[in-house]
């Protein structure tokens, strides 16, 4: 199992670059931030000084949308950064969130979503792609490499997923959950005649590891809302069973609105419908040991990343307590059973 981090590109952006290096020497594969050009910082500038500033770790956005960038810029940002850095980006992607919502946007279409990925995946990868009836591709780019990883939530969304991602996110890390999630994309993978075991499965969520549960919870109950965002939706479209888990949808049926000037922050005053019992299931809590069993959970459903979310007080320490302990512990038990 590799592990990444989700980092936001709050100012300074020493303070990101900071981080990441940290979490490059606790080895940790991949850095990620949020692509919220109104609420935070441009990543791609800030990916470049990653980038600058370590060796291995691969950068990208988690996520970026179809919507707020136009497809053959975002392509030419990837192709520019390998060029200059190595094959070290991955995009991830997703209808839009919070990028779009600031804006008084809507979220892309799935439509818009299967056609950038595809746009985006080929101009990135130094290869040629119609686009707008002409054949278009980057005359300066040779042997650029980039993976597309889709966010998804609903059925559809896991159905185009499992049609035409390299990798698929999903944001919480609830494991019964995640098997359904991941299940789902995997069915659909078959169906569209791919190799499910191509696609790379990545469960994120916000970590913390500590003994005080109501602090840890107090730190990441924000989570809990901003998939709210996402479940809203869903049951808008769906309704509230039989499309998705009811475990998923239940609970924001105390949900009256978000504020996404709070979005991705510790001590959100707008997620109190969040109970604890969500906090718990969708994030990564507790002392190493209950990290650990937990990871292990999810390896055995075929989860091949957990990025944790280090939006909190102990950023710092979540990153040693997992360079030192927890990483070391998943990667041993990864060669003994393998």
């Amino acid at each position: 199992m590799d592990f990444g981090v989700v980092l936001q590109n709050d100012p300074p952006a020493s303070r990101v670059v900071d981080l990441a290096v940290r979490a490059e020497n606790h080895g940790f594969s991949h850095v990620w931030t949020f692509d919220s050009h109104l609420l935070w910082q441009e990543p791609y500038v800030v990916y470049s000084q990653i980038l600058a500033a370590t060796r291995k770790v691969k950068v990208g956005p988690f996520v970026t949308n179809p919507a707020t960038r136009d497809w053959t810029v975002t392509a030419s940002l990837y192709a520019t950064l390998n060029d200059m850095f190595g094959n070290r980006t991955v995009c991830g992607i997703g209808r839009g969130d919070s990028a779009v919502r600031t804006l008084q946007g809507r979220p892309s279409t799935l439509k818009e979503l299967r056609e950038a990925v595809h746009v985006i995946r080929e101009l990135a990868n130094s290869r040629a792609v119609e686009r707008h009836g002409s054949t278009i591709r980057f005359p300066w780019s040779t042997g650029s490499e980039l993976e597309m990883w889709v966010a998804a939530y609903g059925p559809r969304a896991l159905q185009l997923t499992g049609e035409v991602a390299d990798g698929y996110i999903l944001q919480l890390a609830d494991v019964d959950i995640a098997r359904w999630m991941i299940g789902t994309v995997r069915e659909a993978a078959e169906r569209a005649g791919r190799d499910p075991d191509s696609i790379t499965f990545c469960v994120a969520a916000p970590f913390y590891v500590g003994d005080d549960w109501e602090h840890m919870r107090d730190q990441t109950r924000w989570f809990g809302g901003m998939v709210g965002n996402h479940v809203a939706d869903i049951v808008a479209k769906y309704g509230s069973s039989g499309s998705v888990p009811q475990a998923l949808t239940d609970y924001i049926a105390g949900r009256t609105g978000y504020d996404y000037n709070s979005h991705g922050r510790a001590g959100n005053d707008h997620v109190d419908f969040v109970p604890d019992e969500i906090v718990d299931r969708f994030c990564m809590l507790g002392t190493p040991a209950q990290h650990l069993e937990k990871l292990e959970r999810l390896r055995e459903i075929g989860v091949d990343q957990f990025a944790g979310y280090l939006q909190h007080d102990a950023k710092e320490e979540t990153l040693r307590v997992y360079g030192e302990t927890i990483i070391p512990a998943m990667r041993e038990s990864v060669r003994a059973t393998s």
